[in-house]
């Protein structure tokens, strides 16, 4: 929870602006992201805008499609509205961190176990989402929110909302050039294994800091596989499910070996991950922030 800045907007519809989900420092984000409430101080929400410069008719068009979908792992968006011209969409709030925010409260990249739990269980929201014909075009680090009860994938859409498909869009606002496949960035219509790609620079971003790391700063039984999902030919990368079943071994994140024609369970893909005691307790004065932020008191008056 970070304090607004002054060309924040104190309103996302008809809900409050009470703070940034997201620090300026941060590694930016593909869009804004606030803390909201109703003005009746009953709902608290994340309220989410397209960064300026992207395509805001397009970003609706995303919201509106992630709001029709229904997939363990996705952040849920509850409700879209505003204007062609600001349009917004609204989540309930659950206290979370981006995953670049998570490393910065840890002081570092996660353990090699937890690294391995979350690209897990990121892969299997893939395995899902890619088995409904679902490609999710938008993971990159700061999209992947890391809460208590698991990792909730955002910013559905993201590339396709950059620029059409066959304009370049590498240097485009809020894209992640190190979760960029270089297929999309050179305007390419974005496919599953251009997730796998972003799955991979997210599980080398989590592993040591870095979407694209030295091969020496990844822990020795990631180093193939991020390497294989980094592959600048599709070809060359793994499926969504076969990532799952080389991080899933040995791991209680799926009952069984999930396949594109046998994708997991609800219940494989929304388990909690095992975070640092550093993230639960930031995750945690999080909470207690926005349960003790107040309304501003013009808000209150109208």
């Amino acid at each position: 929870m970070e304090r607004l800045r002054h060309d924040d907007p104190p309103w996302t519809g008809p809900y409050i602006t009470l703070a940034r989900l997201d620090a300026e420092s941060e590694q930016a984000a593909p869009e804004r992201r606030f803390i909201g409430r109703s003005a009746d101080g009953d709902r608290t929400l994340l309220t989410r805008l397209p960064l300026p410069g992207t395509d805001p008719g397009r970003w609706a068009i995303e919201a509106e499609g992630a709001r029709r979908l229904s997939m363990p792992g996705f952040l849920p968006v509850e409700e879209v509205g505003g204007t062609g011209d600001l349009p917004w969409c609204t989540t309930p709030y659950t206290p979370a961190l981006s995953l670049p925010a998570a490393l910065r409260a840890n002081g570092g990249p996660l353990s090699e176990p937890a690294a391995r739990a979350l690209g897990a269980a990121l892969a299997a929201t893939l395995v899902t989402a890619h088995a409904h014909g679902v490609t999710h075009a938008g993971l990159s680090p700061a999209a992947v929110l890391l809460t208590v009860e698991g990792p909730r994938v955002s910013c559905f859409g993201a590339v396709r909302a950059a620029a059409p498909d066959g304009e370049p869009r590498s240097g485009l606002p809020g894209l992640d050039s190190g979760s960029l496949a270089p297929e999309q960035a050179s305007g390419g219509r974005p496919r599953p294994l251009g997730d796998v790609y972003a799955l991979g620079a997210v599980l080398a971003h989590a592993s040591s800091g870095h979407t694209v790391p030295e091969s020496r700063e990844l822990p020795t039984s990631l180093r193939a596989l991020i390497s294989a999902c980094l592959s600048r030919d599709p070809a060359g990368r793994p499926q969504a499910h076969e990532v799952l079943a080389h991080l899933g071994h040995g791991t209680s994140t799926a009952a069984h070996t999930p396949t594109a024609a046998h994708p997991p369970t609800a219940l494989d893909t929304v388990a909690p991950i095992p975070l640092p005691a550093a993230v639960i307790a930031a995750l945690a004065r999080q909470s207690a922030q926005v349960l003790a932020a107040e309304l501003p008191t013009s808000a209150a008056l109208d």
